[in-house]
């Protein structure tokens, strides 16, 4: 079992996992002397696996880069794949990395990341779990280290429950298909697509769905009525774009992942920064944070 950090404020509790990605194994709601997942939890004898956490941070770029590596400024840099089944490198290394405890008390823990060789990437990473009795704020910083300027992206990647009544609002303006690589084939707005129309409250698709939402304001909510929760999510302005993972209506899981970037943005007309990452020189600093309210509602 890899240690953890557990944090309590009132009714809610958390633990982290430095060792596996700063991830987090749990996040739950005490209620009436049960606990109740908010994230999804991790195994009861742990993992090695962070696809098995509640949640990890994305670093330095969400989701997947196709082609080797990306071009940038004239100059071709190669990216290998970094996690078994995935020919593409996805997600950056932050998620399968170890991070140092900076700072920790009763609510809080700081953590730290360093790496050196992400294909072109040099970077420092800090990231920040504060809890309170209503909720959950997590804040992630990179600061690019490189002898150049390059592409950014970050973002947050929970694991949340399924049930057969959770539905989902989420406002955005359009979606990215995928390919049989989960690659970005076309962009079509929400209003040609209803079924994954998410302006007002709306159950899961029942099918396989793993898309990337763009023009997203930062505010959505889940609402599981048959659990009687609700879990409001406000992102800052850099996470302006979701992903919403769910193999089918019989997972128990769906994940909900606000990010920076349109998927495997390094590639995409007319340019990485047209689709969510941001540029930064040398010492530069990019800073992303979602919080994670939660509220009991009567169940129906």
């Amino acid at each position: 079992m890899r240690p953890t950090i557990r944090l309590c404020a009132g009714p809610l509790s958390a633990e982290i996992v430095p060792t596996l990605g700063g991830g987090v194994a749990h996040f739950d709601l005490e209620r009436q002397g049960r606990t109740v997942e908010i994230f999804r939890s991790w195994p009861e004898t742990g993992t090695d696996d962070p696809n098995q956490l509640g949640a990890y941070v994305l670093v330095p770029w969400s989701n997947r880069i196709s082609g080797s590596g990306f071009t940038f400024g004239a100059i071709f840099y190669p990216v290998a794949p970094n996690f078994d089944g995935e020919p593409c490198p996805i997600h950056g290394n932050g998620w399968i990395s170890p991070w140092r405890v900076c700072s920790i008390d009763q609510r809080c823990v700081r953590l730290e990341h360093e790496a050196s060789e992400v294909g072109p990437y040099r970077y420092e990473s800090i990231l920040d779990y504060q809890l309170d009795s209503k909720g959950m704020l997590v804040r992630l910083e990179v600061k690019n280290k490189a002898p150049m300027p390059l592409p950014y992206g970050l973002g947050i990647h929970p694991w949340l429950p399924r049930t057969p009544q959770t539905r989902l609002i989420a406002p955005a303006s359009s979606v990215w298909l995928e390919d049989s690589l989960h690659l970005p084939t076309e962009r079509i707005a929400i209003s040609n697509l209803p079924e994954l129309d998410f302006s007002s409250f709306r159950l899961l698709p029942k099918k396989w769905v793993n898309n990337c939402f763009v023009d997203w304001n930062g505010f959505a909510t889940i609402l599981w009525e048959d659990r009687g929760l609700a879990l409001h999510i406000e992102a800052n302005s850099i996470l302006n774009s979701y992903i919403l993972y769910s193999p089918s209506m019989s997972s128990p899981f769906f994940c909900f992942e606000p990010v920076s970037h349109s998927v495997d943005a390094h590639h995409l007309s007319p340019g990485p920064e047209s689709h969510g990452l941001k540029v930064l020189k040398t010492g530069a600093t990019l800073a992303a944070q979602c919080r994670f309210n939660v509220r009991e509602i009567g169940q129906g």
